[in-house]
């Protein structure tokens, strides 16, 4: 009943399935050599094939085609032997060839899936129906002007992998987590950066609502999502508007919508009226695309070890809780970051392994974002980090004293050794010395040492806090608690 939404007028169960862009990491484009770099002033990146110049034929780019081969695989599809290009018809003036490159009939990967977590822990298989490559087209740019339309073709010809699932979502928060895991999965195998923000990741949702057990309702599309937060907010949105339309005798149109960010909403863009026939039909400038068994047995051998299976060998190696783990897996930046420290930290004790976690996780993910800044433009190295936790295990200084060390770390950019020498922080690990600091404020508090005595227990944090006060936070903490105990007990 979890996945079930209950109004007044009884059960609704949302459907939801993705159509997944994914723009493939390549130096040049799927059907021409022009460079496919971002950010370069307009109309900069385009061959006469990519501006469809009259007697300009397609060439195929073979490493777009290997990208698509390795992302099948690491989503856990069927690659097929044989596919083939088709050309979807339609007209506007950022297409100039009047169509779009695509593969309709015979995809290259069919098949595939990836297990999500639901809310309650348990895993969710959500199926892949199909990922295909295709062309992506240029930009129209509306607002340079109140009377023209500006056209950019850097995008035309940028080489796209469609990923279609099924319609097995259920929820936003399931279809967020689905897209986050995708995004994570394609980054590992550095077939697409996932920058949403850039474009090189968007996707178009289907939703749909019906009562339990009858058969699904009519769908809505919500075109060109480029952020998860967006995603989950725009079927959140859908799901309420259709239901409401439908609890009022209303129908649900088919129609194509886009999410408005700036209110929260969908609003239509076309209606199944307007949809077009795209009257697709095999591309004649392409031969079918026909891949060897030793091809995509080689591409195979190149799959890195997944989020997945990263933290549950991070659980399984070094104990790591699975909350953990997972976060750390989550970004492979984050993960190489963790894994480069731990192997300079020389150590097989578990112990640093946690530690390490806790310090990037905690303190070093504090410092990033007070300072707007993600791992991979962290001012501490994995090796800098990694010494200041041994200086921590090994008793040089102190938990306490080791976060003003990291906030000098990024500002002075000095190595936490340096850091330590210089300010004389060094943990003080002489017995005599912590005695005769305890004594003295022991000496100094004569009343509550004899509260103390008398049963006020929670007297020993104040002498505690006084010791650690007296030695500027330099003092050993267990051995300080050691020596206190003893001399109270005198």
């Amino acid at each position: 009943m979890d996945n079930f939404i209950e109004t007044s007028s009884g059960l609704w169960e949302v459907v939801i399935g993705l159509e997944v862009h994914a723009q493939v990491i390549s130096e040049s484009k799927l059907f021409s050599s022009a460079s496919t770099k971002f950010g370069v002033p307009p109309n900069e990146n385009v061959s006469f094939v990519d501006a469809a110049l009259p007697g300009v034929l397609p060439v195929l780019n073979s490493f777009c085609i290997d990208q698509a081969i390795k992302t099948g695989l690491g989503l856990n599809g069927n690659i097929n032997k044989v596919s083939s290009f088709d050309r979807k018809n339609y007209f506007y003036a950022d297409l100039p060839q009047g169509y779009q490159i695509s593969q309709f009939f015979h995809p290259i990967v069919t098949g595939g899936y990836i297990e999500v977590e639901q809310a309650d822990g348990t895993l969710k298989k959500v199926n892949i129906e199909r990922i295909h490559v295709e062309q992506d087209a240029g930009k129209s740019i509306h607002d340079q002007s109140p009377t023209k339309t500006y056209i950019d073709l850097n995008r035309s010809g940028i080489a796209l992998m469609e990923i279609v699932t099924k319609p097995d979502m259920r929820t936003a928060e399931e279809a967020a987590t689905f897209l986050r895991k995708l995004r994570s999965i394609l980054r590992y195998l550095k077939t697409c950066d996932g920058n949403m923000d850039e474009g090189s990741m968007r996707a178009d949702v289907n939703v749909s609502v019906h009562r339990p057990n009858t058969p699904f309702g009519t769908r809505a599309e919500i075109k060109n999502v480029n952020s998860i937060k967006f995603l989950a907010t725009a079927i959140n949105f859908e799901i309420e508007r259709q239901i409401e339309i439908l609890e009022n005798g209303g129908e649900v149109e088919q129609e194509t919508r886009l999410f408005d960010s700036s209110t929260g909403k969908t609003r239509t863009m076309r209606s199944k009226e307007d949809a077009q026939d795209y009257r697709y039909f095999p591309d004649p400038d392409l031969p079918p695309l026909v891949l060897e068994q030793s091809r995509i047995d080689a591409i195979r051998e190149t799959i890195p070890e997944l989020s997945d299976a990263k933290s549950n060998r991070l659980q399984k190696d070094y104990e790591l809780p699975k909350y953990d783990a997972d976060l750390i897996a989550s970004e492979i930046e984050i993960a190489d970051f963790y894994e480069k420290a731990l192997s300079s930290t020389k150590s097989n004790d578990k112990t640093v392994a946690k530690m390490l976690s806790n310090w990037i996780l905690g303190e070093l993910f504090a410092l990033l974002n007070k300072n707007s800044a993600d791992i991979t433009s962290s001012r501490i190295s994995p090796e800098a980090l990694a010494e200041l936790i041994m200086l921590i295990k090994t008793n040089v200084i102190s938990g306490k004293i080791a976060k003003d060390v990291l906030e000098l770390m990024w500002e002075e950019q000095k190595s936490p050794t340096v850091i330590v020498d210089e300010k004389g922080w060094k943990q003080i690990t002489s017995t005599d010395e912590i005695e005769k600091t305890l004594r003295e404020i022991l000496a100094e508090n004569a009343d509550k040492v004899a509260e103390y005595k008398s049963g006020k227990d929670k007297l020993f944090g104040f002498f505690v806090g006084q010791g650690m006060k007296k030695t500027q936070g330099k003092a050993n903490p267990q051995l300080l608690n050691d020596v206190l105990k003893k001399l109270l007990a005198e």
